[in-house]
């Protein structure tokens, strides 16, 4: 077995593989730029390599770099992790040229894998079902359009080196068309350095869902189940499950065998996933094959029970599969979401800083602290940390398992209930809100699912609470247990100490919710519209998780609060309240609401990013619809365009310039 690995990767991937390898006995060595001097992954491995700056291109993509920490560090073997090298054959080349192993599929395998009109036209010579498109490169716009006419519209244009939702657009018409060659093609040059775009027919209602295979260079393949990944945004997976609430075992059975027979086809070995569209009638087509370890591959070792890490260790080792596929049996169900910090009320736009406040709900059974039986978590960054611009925004995959669908959907809305995180925005309020669809729960999916169902993008009001007499009934008992403390002061005079009466107020604006607070042993009773529920706590004062029993049932609010005001998120749905006396409610009625100013006369930029265009000039009339500017961010260029008829009054921003959130880029008159 190798003596030393070397994780050519960062962030939560690179700390997942150090915990396998550590469990083998393996010793570990971590490459970081400077951003990462002092993140997790560096701090978890035996030893580490300074590679180089921030941007990635600089750091984790030079792989002479990485080469060379393999040679200082004595590393035998190197684990690439997802992203950066992990599908970059010239990058297997070099370590092979330095006697040094790639954990991963072999040269040629990634090469014709990676390039999707390659695969496609493999994957026919395989008799795996493709779908209807054009393989070859498009030339131009035009071209493309005249493509577009001969497969019929809907089209999807797609780089041939894509992946992450990069360089894809959907063109409903030949206008659309035209632009989404232009974008795609910035895309794919500024992410992948190559502009080859091809098109395929794109199948409406699709889902997408992928097959995990493993094989070995024994000639064994074998597949691990099926994963769901049809909730996505922008093409980039948000949940993921497994197994597929969809597929029937006469389907799964028919996808496994034709994802083994392409890895076949290429000689593949280590991990590789197969991904399909499926469309309602459970037909389904290829879409591409990942040559890697894929981000969402925690379901499946949590339904399979096996280590995808160390399967991969030890194929690249040269020895044999442990298992055979009739030994493969899945058991219950997992679900993954993934926490990042973005801003899911401002059209999810990555947030970067410091995580002040990182309470991650416990892993729950296990030895490992981030791996239990029902909850598990990967991250690489904890309470302190840096989400920074030059990385991919992801904080942690939160994964469920229990023994059935209903189970896993309920373990995780409570794990995302105590997942506390301050100071960066994050989107664990939507993925509170999405498991919380009757849909989800229903399990009619589509990778249309988020357009469909939040078309005007994600707010506040999209979360409402099943039971919102919770939230009251929950801030009149964390009121009172905070006023009984006050009650307390010492050196109160006689005959004058503080009496802390029954009533309240629950004040959310503009609505008031008397209620009667009456301490009982190990908590209060709330007497609230007719009903009266009975609150147990052990919650003390300074904790940002209440965790409680109401009328029986367990609840786990997080709470930010200066009293008397408190701040309650539970499921999804986020609560501002204001508790007082009654005297006190009817004197707020007479206060003055403060309102927001209004920047409607201004374009600010939703994001951080680089401004790489302005496409109009003082003076200029535009007309709803039209592009106002672009601005890059994550590799990823976002449009910016008129949400009414305006004309330029000022420009107050430069391309090439760097934006924070909420720049002004342009004045309107």
């Amino acid at each position: 077995m190798f003596k030393k690995i070397l994780i050519a990767n960062r962030g939560e991937i690179a700390c997942r593989v150090i915990r396998t390898a550590k469990k083998m006995g393996i010793a570990t060595v971590a490459v970081y730029s400077d951003a990462d001097r002092s993140a997790l992954h560096v701090r978890m491995a035996d030893e580490a390599v300074h590679i180089g700056p921030a941007p990635s291109a600089e750091s984790y993509l030079v792989m002479d770099r990485i080469v060379d920490a393999c040679k200082t560090t004595g590393a035998d073997a190197v684990h690439p992790g997802y992203g950066f090298l992990s599908e970059n054959a010239e990058f297997a080349r070099a370590l092979e040229k330095a006697g040094i192993v790639f954990i991963g599929p072999r040269e040629h395998a990634i090469t014709q894998m990676g390039d999707k009109i390659t695969s496609k036209k493999l994957a026919e010579e395989a008799s795996v079902n493709t779908i209807p498109g054009y393989t070859d490169v498009i030339e131009g716009p035009d071209h493309a359009v005249e493509i577009a006419a001969d497969i019929g519209y809907p089209v999807m244009l797609k780089a041939s080196a894509g992946g992450g939702g990069k360089g894809m657009r959907v063109v409903y018409n030949d206008e659309e068309c035209r632009d989404g060659f232009e974008r795609a093609t910035n895309e794919a040059r500024s992410s992948f350095g190559d502009t080859r775009i091809f098109a395929e027919k794109f199948i409406e209602q699709p889902r997408h869902i992928e097959i995990q295979v493993m094989a070995d260079e024994h000639g064994n393949v074998i597949y691990l189940g099926e994963r769901e990944c049809s909730i996505q945004r922008r093409h980039q997976k948000v949940i993921e499950e497994a197994p597929s609430p969809f597929l029937d075992e006469k389907t799964r059975k028919a996808m496994g065998k034709q994802a083994v027979m392409l890895a076949r086809a290429v000689d593949y070995r280590s991990a590789g996933t197969v991904e399909f569209i499926v469309d309602a009638r459970r037909n389904f087509y290829f879409l591409e094959m990942n040559t890697r370890l894929q981000v969402e591959h925690p379901v499946t070792e949590m339904i399979t029970g096996q280590d995808l890490v160390e399967m991969m260790i030890r194929i690249a080792n040269g020895e044999k599969l442990p298992l055979s596929q009739q030994d493969v049996s899945l058991n219950g169900w997992a679900i993954e979401s993934r926490v990042y910090a973005e801003d899911p009320f401002r059209n999810f736009m990555p947030s970067t800083g410091r995580l002040v406040r990182c309470i991650p709900p416990a892993a729950s059974g296990g030895d490992d602290k981030h791996c239990g039986e029902f909850v598990r978590i990967d991250t690489g960054i904890e309470e302190g940390s840096e989400v920074s611009m030059f990385y991919d925004p992801m904080i942690a995959k939160l994964v469920t398992w229990d023994t059935d669908r209903d189970q896993a959907i309920e373990r995780i809305g409570e794990a995302l209930d105590a997942y506390y995180i301050r100071c960066v925005s994050h989107n664990i309020s939507f993925l509170n809100a999405v498991i919380a669809h009757q849909r989800f729960k229903a399990g009619n999916l589509s990778t249309n699912f988020i357009a469909e169902e939040y078309p005007d993008a994600f707010h506040p009001s999209d979360v409402p609470h099943d039971e919102p007499a919770l939230a009251i009934v929950m801030a009149a008992a964390i009121h009172r247990k905070v006023m009984d403390r006050a009650a307390e002061l010492s050196g109160q005079l006689p005959s004058h100490e503080k009496k802390v009466g029954p009533d309240w107020v629950v004040i959310i604006h503009p609505d008031q919710h008397p209620v009667t607070v009456i301490p009982v042993e190990g908590g209060h009773e709330i007497c609230y519209q007719d009903a009266t529920y009975r609150v147990i706590s052990n919650w003390q004062l300074g904790q940002p998780l209440v965790r409680a029993e109401i009328n029986g049932k367990p609840v786990c609010f997080q709470i930010d609060y200066t009293s008397p005001r408190y701040t309650l998120s539970h499921r999804g749905s986020e609560v501002n309240t204001l508790v007082v006396s009654p005297h006190a409610a009817g004197l707020t009625r007479h206060m003055i609401e403060k309102v927001p100013p209004d920047l409607s006369r201004f374009l600010l930029s939703p994001m951080p990013g680089l401004l790489i265009r302005l496409t109009v000039a003082v003076g200029d009339e535009i007309k709803a619809g039209e592009e106002l500017a672009v601005v890059e961010a994550m590799k990823m260029e976002n449009s910016l365009r008129a949400t009414e008829d305006v004309i330029i009054a000022k420009v107050l921003a430069t391309e090439g310039e760097s934006l924070i959130v909420d720049q002004p880029i342009l004045e309107f008159e």
